[in-house]
């Protein structure tokens, strides 16, 4: 695979799709139990609605986590480009369709949101129960991700825009860098660096 308000059901905070900037990333980790006997159904279960919200306008990626042990339950990751895609995915037919064909055997125990670039790091067990890595330590790795794509686009692709106006070669090159920061570097830096990130550290 591969969110804040982290309350639980009980009790929870106001949807973070709802707190932050229209333009804000959202990251939305759900909980749910999953009756002994039902597994196998409900993963194929999961993957439908997985797929089906991977296929909606705006959604950025989706992922599935097992449980960890028997009494633990499974987290579904949807990931969607702003806060408009994820309520239109809410309110859309194809997930009404999907949880009126579920079986019954699983219930929704938890969830939270993750807005902007927490959500980058929100593809881990720590994540799923509501600890998002502290801000300094996002920034450190963060930075270990985008400096040698830095570095990387000065060497190969700069040389080769050299003639285009300074706004026009930033235009060029942010997105590339973005996507690749994104889709490919990050993820490497949070796996490489997953212990640390979410090590007990008091919240700065």
């Amino acid at each position: 695979m591969g969110l804040v308000g982290l309350r639980g059901r009980a009790g929870r905070a106001a949807p973070a799709a709802d707190r932050g900037g229209p333009d804000d990333e959202v990251t939305l980790f759900v909980a749910r139990r999953v009756e002994p006997g039902h597994e196998e159904a409900f993963e194929r279960w999961a993957k439908g609605i997985l797929a089906a919200a991977a296929g909606h306008e705006g959604n950025l990626g989706t992922g599935l986590l097992r449980p960890a042990g028997p009494d633990d339950p499974w987290h579904l990751l949807l990931h969607f480009r702003d806060g408009g895609a994820f309520r239109s995915w809410q309110a859309s037919p194809a997930r009404a369709a999907c949880f009126a064909a579920a079986d019954g055997h699983h219930h929704e125990v938890h969830r939270h949101e993750i807005l902007g670039m927490e959500g980058w790091f929100a593809t881990t067990r720590s994540a799923a129960k509501g600890r998002p890595p502290v801000r300094w330590r996002m920034a450190v790795a963060s930075t270990v991700a985008i400096a040698p794509l830095t570095v990387t686009s000065g060497l190969l692709l700069t040389p080769h825009l050299t003639g285009l106006p300074v706004a026009v070669r930033a235009l060029v090159t942010a997105p590339l860098i973005s996507a690749l920061m994104t889709y490919a570097a990050l993820p490497v830096v949070t796996r490489l660096l997953r212990g640390w990130l979410f090590g007990r550290t008091d919240r700065v």
